[in-house]
């Protein structure tokens, strides 16, 4: 028996725009619904329309945006919502609907997300303002409560960009199985060598170049260090132009519509979960339990196993995001599977928090058709704290919504450590991971260290000591003994010891 209220795929959009002149926002998210209307193939499925969820925008803050959409659609929704600016986004829109179809109260929801964040760089690098419709005049600065997710000791030593707190972790990783500093950077290169490859034949990716393994991890003028041991090859691509849209009908709904089987892709498992807020807080800083426990529960939604599923996506904003899932999932990162369908962040292009909108159009259209095939789809938000996972097949199959507060107490019996905010005075700890950030002249500018203190303490250290940052980079540090110094401006300052 078949739940009337299965949720499934009927309509997806997807387009990258290169030339101008280049829609806004508002425009890209019209002509995206009305695209996947189309490839659903009923024209009137646009006024079925009873929900929009709006991936949240950073190109331009409108004032009332779901609702501006709407009335541009010409459609009535009874329910909207925005999501929060996350990698996880675009899948928690697809579980909102879904959730929302199952408790009886939607019927037909549109997912749709778009960015024009490298138009509005060129823009504003001229000394322009975006020309672009209904601005929120109250718009919030910061898009995410800032002091929700960063302590006065993390402003301190400015923990807050992704390309350093992942590279953090990485390290972590890597000194944890014991792998040298030269065999990790030949499997990164690899690694995103291969997410390079599809990219290389997406016709919407940003990057369609094939870069080799050795040339994404060689430091040149062109791919300069951002934080060891990523380059400007290996990180996420935001300033993008493009846009996706998902059509999401019950299976009763796709009936009445005549919708044909074949053109319906269903969502059968999903998942989410947090590890610790803070980064030195997570007693296991090389692996992801939140990864490990919601992934597990989205397969088991679906009743399968890693082995059954097909198609992967795996949220790839780095390479550590990568490698922890692959980890979490049991399977060889340099294995025979396709880790991702559309070629990844850094060269798909990562277009704010929808890029797993446009991972799951393509999921949609490698499973139409097909009998009991799978696809895997997983997203990442900020500091690798928030993990969606979803599950996506071919057939309907029963549901069982996941239940995220046990999935949380199942995470959080992981014991988190104490972060210090201040040091006693000078103190030997033991260096867990650490990266060295670049200037854009690729010279090294500084180092951030995550020690433990204590069995049950951390801190964070900084430096901009040149022969310091050289070991850290060039060395293996993780293991070490090195003196943090309290300073006058909240930091720790690192020494090397003798």
């Amino acid at each position: 028996m078949i739940d009337p209220k299965s949720p499934c795929i009927v309509g997806i959009s997807r387009a990258t725009w290169r030339n101008a002149p280049v829609p806004e926002p508002l425009s890209m998210w019209t002509s995206m619904a009305r695209d996947a209307v189309s490839d659903s193939g009923v024209a009137s499925l646009l006024g079925s329309v009873d929900a929009i969820h709006l991936v949240h925008c950073m190109s331009w803050t409108y004032d009332r945006a779901p609702q501006r959409l709407a009335e541009v659609l010409g459609c009535s929704p009874t329910f909207t919502e925005t999501s929060a600016l996350a990698g996880t986004a675009g899948q928690r829109m697809v579980n909102s609907a879904a959730e929302r179809m199952l408790r009886g109260e939607s019927e037909v929801a549109l997912i749709v997300g778009g960015e024009a964040l490298s138009t509005r760089r060129l823009l504003q690098a001229s000394g322009q303002v975006p020309p672009w419709s209904y601005p929120d005049p109250n718009a919030s600065p910061a898009p995410v409560d800032l002091d929700e997710w960063f302590s006065p000791t993390e402003w301190a030593h400015d923990v807050i960009q992704p390309s350093r707190t992942f590279a953090v972790l990485d390290t972590a990783r890597r000194a944890h199985l014991g792998v040298t500093l030269k065999d990790h950077a030949n499997l990164e290169g690899e690694l995103m060598s291969r997410l390079n490859a599809v990219a290389a034949g997406n016709e919407h990716a940003w990057f369609p170049t094939r870069r080799g393994p050795s040339e994404l991890t060689t430091v040149t003028n062109a791919n300069r260090m951002i934080s060891s041991p990523y380059t400007k090859y290996m990180v996420a691509m935001m300033d993008v132009d493009m846009a996706a849209a998902l059509l999401v009908t019950t299976h009763q709904k796709a009936d009445e519509l005549g919708i044909p089987t074949d053109q319906r892709v269903y969502l059968r498992g999903w998942s989410f979960g947090r590890d610790a807020t803070h980064l030195a807080a997570r007693a296991h800083l090389h692996r992801s339990p939140a990864m490990e426990i919601a992934s597990k529960d989205a397969l088991s939604q679906a009743g399968i196993g890693i082995d059954d599923v097909e198609h992967l996506d795996l949220y790839s904003c780095f390479a550590s995001s990568v490698l922890f899932a692959t980890d979490a999932l049991g399977i060889d990162p340099l294995g025979d599977r396709e880790l991702t369908v559309i070629g990844g962040l850094p060269y798909h292009g990562g277009p704010a928090s929808n890029y797993t909108t446009h991972a799951i159009a393509e999921t949609v259209l490698r499973l139409r058709g097909k009998k009991s095939t799978f696809g895997l789809v997983s997203g990442v938000g900020m500091h690798m704290t928030k993990h969606v996972w979803a599950v996506y097949g071919s057939d309907p199959g029963s549901l069982t919504p996941p239940d995220y507060a046990e999935l949380q107490r199942k995470i959080d019996r992981h014991q988190d450590l104490e972060v210090l905010e201040e040091l006693p005075g000078p103190v030997t700890a033991r260096v867990v991971g650490s990266t060295v950030s670049h200037d854009r002249s690729g010279a090294r500018a500084s180092a951030l260290i995550i020690a433990d203190v204590s069995p049950s303490t951390r801190a964070y250290a900084r430096t901009s000591d040149i022969e310091t940052m050289r070991w850290l980079e060039d060395e293996e540090s993780v293991g070490t003994n090195v003196m943090l110094r309290p300073n006058h401006d909240g930091t720790n300052l690192v020494e090397l010891v003798s």
